[in-house]
């Protein structure tokens, strides 16, 4: 199990990772880790919102949880009960990150662009901060 405080630390870390890569011109590492960060920031507040200290982590752990073991965001939003607040407050931020997919890792190098980089680390640091 990963602590509530862990996952919030690790959002925070993923987001400097992709800064730190936009700045360096990595726009597809950033634009990828940046959807991490919004993962792990989403899976910190589903625990707020369920008052758990933990999250699951591995597949044993996972296996009364299997909903909660997805790199969907929407279903992670949908799960954390801040589906309605993020899309109507924040819906063009949630929308810059949305179509993130783990399988992105696997993308010809140069999908990226700058501007879409950027976009998505400036939408991924407001979420996280709204989350």
């Amino acid at each position: 199990m990963i602590p509530v405080v862990e996952l919030d630390k690790i959002a925070r870390a993923r987001l400097e990772d992709a800064k730190t890569l936009l700045a360096a011109g990595r726009f597809d590492g950033a634009t990828y880790v940046c959807g991490y960060a919004v993962e792990v920031g989403v899976k910190a507040r589903i625990c707020r919102t369920l008052n758990w200290s933990e999250f699951p982590s591995t597949g044993l752990e996972f296996q009364a949880y299997r909903s909660f073991q997805t790199h969907e965001l929407d279903v992670l939003l949908r799960l954390s009960g801040q589906e309605p607040r993020v899309k109507q407050s924040h819906f063009a931020l949630w929308n810059t990150v949305a179509n993130w997919k783990a399988e992105s890792r696997y993308n010809v190098i140069g999908t990226a662009q700058q501007a879409d980089s950027g976009a998505m680390v400036q939408a991924a640091e407001a979420l996280l901060a709204v989350l």
